[in-house]
């Protein structure tokens, strides 16, 4: 059976088609925390820029990721950081970070 990860960005990638998505198991981070399990897969942060994401606003965009993953948090996922953004957000973002100006 695959890992867990790799069936997080499957979903994601058919139900969001993303032009990004990062997803980082940071499961070791919450070791004894409620929903840890031993052997890890229970804690994600996922980065997914798509623009399925356009016109909805953080929450809706929240839900439709916890509805597509609805199966792996039946079988033990317990938590995901989500950072959720359209290309053109995520572009905004990546200017900002580097302190550069697309041009208008």
């Amino acid at each position: 059976m695959p890992q867990r990860a790799d069936r997080i960005a499957a979903v994601l990638t058919a139900r969001f088609a993303p032009m990004l998505l990062r997803l980082a198991d940071e499961s070791a981070r919450h070791a004894g925390h409620a929903g840890a399990a031993p052997e890890g897969e229970t804690h994600y942060a996922v980065l997914l820029v798509s623009a399925e994401f356009r016109g909805r606003n953080r929450l809706a965009r929240q839900r439709a990721v916890h509805d597509a993953l609805a199966a792996e948090f039946a079988t033990g996922l317990h938590a995901l950081a989500l950072t959720l953004r359209t290309p053109e957000e995520y572009e905004c973002m990546q200017s900002s970070a580097t302190g550069t100006q697309t041009p208008a």
